[in-house]
């Protein structure tokens, strides 16, 4: 949030600025004069953020499957996921969501704790580790 408050005082600046020739036209992201920012500028910027993060080349559009993914990593409940994606389909969540290894370990960890988790006598600790799976 502080990041996007401080984007919209620098976007306020720039209203100023542009005074008359400023066109409110309600974007979050503007060009100088409040229109939309071009694609090929967006395109650039994005492809220098990836460079400067160090990750692998990407298309814009991945990023949505990266945040529908991230949104299910941290138990987000679905609804919730497409109101913050935008979406009114909930078969969106197939197309965008992808199920990640450390995912499908933790899930198989689940199962077996509820399956295999033995009684401890009283006054010794279990470590949880009966039946878990250990990544390869």
């Amino acid at each position: 949030m502080d990041v996007l408050k401080q984007h919209r005082a620098r976007q306020n600046r720039e209203r100023l600025r542009a005074a008359n020739l400023w066109s409110e036209q309600g974007w979050a992201f503007t060009n100088r004069l409040g229109g939309p920012v071009h694609p090929r500028i967006d395109h650039d910027a994005w492809k220098s953020l990836l460079k400067k993060a160090g990750v692998r080349d990407a298309r814009l559009h991945d990023a949505r499957h990266t945040a529908a993914t991230m949104l299910l990593l941290l138990g987000v409940p679905s609804r919730a996921v497409m109101d913050v994606m935008g979406w009114s389909q909930a078969s969106m969540t197939t197309r965008y969501q992808h199920i990640t290894t450390e995912l499908t370990i933790s899930i198989a960890n689940q199962v077996g704790e509820l399956f295999w988790a033995a009684e401890v006598p009283d006054g010794e600790d279990d470590d949880g580790s009966a039946g878990a799976l250990v990544p390869a």
